[in-house]
């Protein structure tokens, strides 16, 4: 009689199994983004005192990932008929300004904050959609939304002393974010995978090469690392996100995203012993809780 440990596992263990691992690869991908943005402060320093722009870490961000995917496709050759390049192209762009606005804000503001701020996109992809997509968003959505704004006035106060004028930059990086996510929908119902990382990260490195003149500070050597460091970080980030996606639904995996200001704010009370206040955290919060409702409903035919 074979040991119990030998008998092979029933269905819906196997599925639990699968559904465990996309949890940890998820949080693997969430923890590295979330370590992107505390590089971006370690490289370049925060405020006045900032030795590199923002537009030369999201160079660094897109050329370095390039690098990684062009060696893959080596491996695994991409074709490029039929490819909608106005639509790549879109996409890149607002990928490109909402990374660089998220980077100038992690710049100068908590990284927690920042980082939830900037993950308002999912409010302002769900508010696009009607308009771009034609979609329908009932009312559990739109409190979801209302909860993530609340959050966001909760993190900037504006009209107060507290009010912290690079938190706009989130915002704007929400924005672009947000945008960008309606073009990516558009692109997943006909292009292969590989195609679009690989699109996106060409354009997003002609983009930095078109506008690094207008910033440019010559790195340090320790510098040249960082911004290596965080192009591939972030490639690394996609990988896991997709390893993820393939054990679990995106309405399943999509929620642990909610997590990044978490683990931001981790690493900034470890790095430099931030802590965020009790508005910011209530915030935070309300800008979470929004995201997973969102994420949630997401999938469901029946959004209400």
């Amino acid at each position: 009689m074979p040991a119990p440990d030998t008998l092979p596992r029933p269905p819906e263990h196997a599925a639990a199994s699968r559904r465990l691992a996309g949890i940890g690869y998820v949080l693997l991908a969430v923890a590295l983004f979330a370590f992107a943005s505390l590089l971006v402060r370690l490289g370049g320093g925060s405020g006045p005192d900032a030795s590199l722009h923002p537009a030369q870490f999201a160079s660094g961000r897109f050329f370095f990932a390039w690098v990684a995917i062009a060696l893959v496709t080596l491996r695994f050759p991409i074709s490029f008929q039929g490819v909608p390049w106005l639509l790549h192209l879109k996409r890149s762009l607002c990928g490109w300004l909402g990374i660089a606005f998220l980077f100038a804000a992690a710049m100068r503001m908590p990284l927690a904050e920042a980082n939830a701020l900037a993950y308002l996109s999912a409010i302002f992809t769900m508010m696009l959609s009607i308009p771009l997509l034609g979609e329908r968003v009932g009312a559990r959505r739109w409190t979801a939304a209302a909860l993530g704004l609340v959050g966001g006035l909760l993190i900037a106060r504006p009209g107060s002393s507290a009010f912290d004028p690079a938190a706009l930059l989130a915002l704007v990086s929400a924005v672009a974010i947000g945008t960008e996510t309606i073009f990516i929908k558009k692109l997943s119902d006909s292009e292969p995978p590989l195609r679009i990382l690989f699109l996106n990260n060409t354009f997003g490195t002609l983009v930095s090469l078109a506008v690094l003149p207008f910033f440019w500070s010559t790195p340090e050597v320790g510098q040249w690392f960082i911004l290596a460091g965080i192009g591939v970080t972030l490639a690394v980030t996609q990988f896991f996100n997709i390893l993820a996606m393939q054990r679990g639904d995106v309405s399943f995996v999509a929620p642990f995203w909610y997590a990044v200001p978490l683990f931001a704010a981790l690493y900034d009370y470890l790095a430099f012993g931030t802590v965020i206040g009790g508005w910011s955290a209530a915030g935070i919060g309300l800008i979470i809780a929004g995201g997973v409702i969102i994420a949630v409903r997401e999938n469901r035919p029946r959004d209400n």
